[in-house]
Parts: structure tokens; C-alpha cells; sequence
């Protein structure tokens, strides 16, 4: 018989770090999710990813991950996982790299899956198929890398437009362009630093974020959220730096609301998601575009969704237990 099934408490690998620009929100996520464990029911452990260096973080000594099966080691002691909580923003717990690992040393984990993460991850896609799905969205152009393209494909769109890369999060690599001269400029700076750039038309409206999870058997909405800026957009600065207040929830009608609830668990429902997720609009003329989707969004104390947890009356704890028990059972 196992270590794993002769321990009545299960060891819960908290994952946070990552490879891209998002690493210190991505700890400040984890340390927050940390915190929120149940310790009557799990053992929790951070562990930090690198690019070169996993290592756990307990009692204030680092041990490093042996990534043959993902455990470690205090003293001659082995310890071992039985699941991980990943809270990774950006490469690789984002877009399915870390899943593709977890699934093959058969490592139950939460949050999306290889599939799903390679969606929600690539905006392009995400968009493609929110609008075959019937959602509205902002008229857009994608550019891959290889791609050879004429600026003259730009002529039918309105000005101002937003350039981003196609696979980065927290607003990293978008930019605001007013004229062709701008938008020229920013291609060629982000041609071959991702997977393509996404050309975007401004939507002028109230912009909201959806916050939900598939819990106890129903895609239940925590709240919609009206997003306020200080800046031109709702960019990193305004996320995480003070720059933007939110209101919950959003001072829009309960017609509109509808909508919105009813998109956003559409998008969930139709890609499979489990866990946490946010879902963006942007509500021009009284009508919701889609904007993006966060397979897994911000869990900082500046972040969105734990108010809104917190709004709903529910607990934090209580919602972290139930992922991580459904990702042990599933």
C-alpha cells in the first residue's frame, strides 16, 4: 500500500511563479490560495516554477522538485503530491504545458486542461469561438509570424486599435495605436515575440468582468463587476497598480445582466472549463462583446474575483476545497 492512501490528509502542491511577465502576480495569487486551504482536510506546499528551478518553499528552507515524478525530499524523507492546485498566470500553467507534464506522470490537477488551456490561452481562438457561439465581438485581424501581409488590410478598420501579442495575459503586450504609423511600429516590435498579434477595434462602452466556477453541479456566477480606469485602458497598471476601481456590481440593467451571466456560462459550458474563471465584455449600445476569457484569473487581494467571492457571501476556503476535491475525484 501506497504513502498516498495511508495518509488521511492529502498533500496539495500550491503552484505558482511561472515563465512570462505575470510570475510576481502569479505569487501573489498563490500565497493568497495558500492561505485559503483547508489544513484540517489538506497539507498545502508552495511551490515555485521557474524556468529553471521548481522548488518548494517550506518553513522558510527551499527544496528543489525532482521533476521525474514530482516530489521532493527533507532529509531522506520523500514527499509526494496528490494533487496540485495550479494558480500559474501565462506560460506554462496557462496555455497547457504544465498539464501536459501533470498528465503524463498522472498527476490530477486543477483548472483547465491541455485542450481548454490552449484555447482560452490563443485570443485569436478564443475569439473565433465565442463568435461561433454567437457572441458578439470586436471587429479584429490576426498576423502570425510567417504571415507576409499588405498595411492595406487595415483601410476598412477605424481607428484608434489595440495590438496585442496572441498569448500573453495581464494586459502584457497590448497597445493603444491611434493612427497607421503607430500601428506599424507596434506590429514590427511584436512580430516574433509570441504566437501572432491580434488587431483589435476600440469598443467605446462599460467595460465588466464575470467572475464563475462549476460549483456543486451548476456554473455559478459570483458577480459582474463594472471595471473603472483611471488610464486610456483597463492595462497592468490599472490592474495591479491602483490605477482602476471596480463596482459590484455593475450599474447596468438587469436585462443586460442577463445577458452577460448567459454569455459568460455559454463560453464556459461550450469549452469545458472547471475551476475558476473571468470572463470580459465590453457593453456598447446596450449590447455585450466579448472581449476575453481568464482560464485563470487573478486571486491577489487586488484582484477581482476573490471580491466578488467575498460579495457573494461565500467563502474562498470552501471553493478551493471543492476544486481540489473534484480534481482528486475526477
Amino acid at each position: 500500500m501506497s504513502s498516498k492512501i495511508k495518509r488521511l490528509k492529502k498533500n496539495v502542491a500550491v503552484l505558482m511563479g511561472g515563465y512570462s511577465e505575470e510570475f510576481k502576480i502569479s505569487i501573489k495569487s498563490g500565497n493568497n490560495i495558500f492561505e485559503n486551504i483547508d489544513t484540517e482536510l489538506f497539507n498545502p506546499y508552495k511551490v515555485i516554477i521557474e524556468k529553471n528551478n521548481w522548488w518548494v518553499k517550506y518553513n522558510g528552507i527551499d527544496y528543489s522538485i525532482d521533476e521525474t515524478d514530482f516530489s521532493f525530499k527533507i532529509d531522506k524523507n520523500k514527499i509526494e503530491f496528490d494533487v496540485v492546485f495550479n494558480i500559474i498566470h501565462g506560460t506554462p500553467g496557462e496555455d497547457g504545458l504544465i498539464q501536459k507534464y501533470f498528465d503524463g506522470i498522472d498527476m490530477p490537477y486543477t483548472g483547465p486542461n491541455v485542450n481548454n488551456a490552449k484555447i482560452t490561452f490563443n485570443k485569436n481562438e478564443c475569439i473565433d469561438f465565442a463568435k461561433k457561439l454567437g457572441l458578439n465581438c470586436a471587429k479584429s485581424i490576426f498576423i502570425s509570424n510567417n504571415q507576409i501581409f499588405n498595411f492595406e488590410v487595415f483601410n476598412k478598420m477605424k481607428f484608434p486599435l489595440f495590438v496585442k501579442t496572441n498569448n500573453s495575459g495581464s494586459s502584457f503586450g497590448v497597445t493603444k495605436v491611434f493612427d497607421k504609423d503607430e500601428l506599424k511600429k507596434n506590429i514590427e516590435n511584436l512580430l516574433g515575440s509570441g504566437n501572432g498579434i491580434l488587431i483589435e477595434e476600440s469598443l467605446n462602452g462599460i467595460e465588466v468582468s464575470v467572475g464563475l466556477m462549476k460549483y456543486e453541479n451548476e456554473i455559478k456566477v459570483f458577480g459582474i463587476s463594472e471595471i473603472i480606469t483611471e488610464n486610456d485602458f483597463f492595462d497592468y497598471e490599472a490592474k495591479y497598480m491602483g490605477k482602476s476601481s471596480e463596482i459590484t456590481p455593475a450599474r447596468i440593467t438587469n436585462e443586460i445582466s442577463i445577458i452577460v451571466r448567459t454569455s459568460a456560462k455559454l463560453i464556459y459550458e461550450n469549452l469545458k472549463l472547471s475551476g475558476f474563471a473571468r470572463i470580459d465584455f465590453i457593453i456598447v449600445n446596450d449590447i455585450p462583446y466579448f472581449l476575453e476569457l481568464n482560464s485563470i484569473p487573478g486571486m491577489s487581494d487586488e484582484s477581482i474575483f476573490p471580491k466578488q467571492v467575498r460579495l457573494s457571501k461565500l467563502k474562498l476556503k470552501d471553493l478551493v476545497s471543492y476544486m481540489i476535491n473534484n480534481a482528486l475525484n475526477s
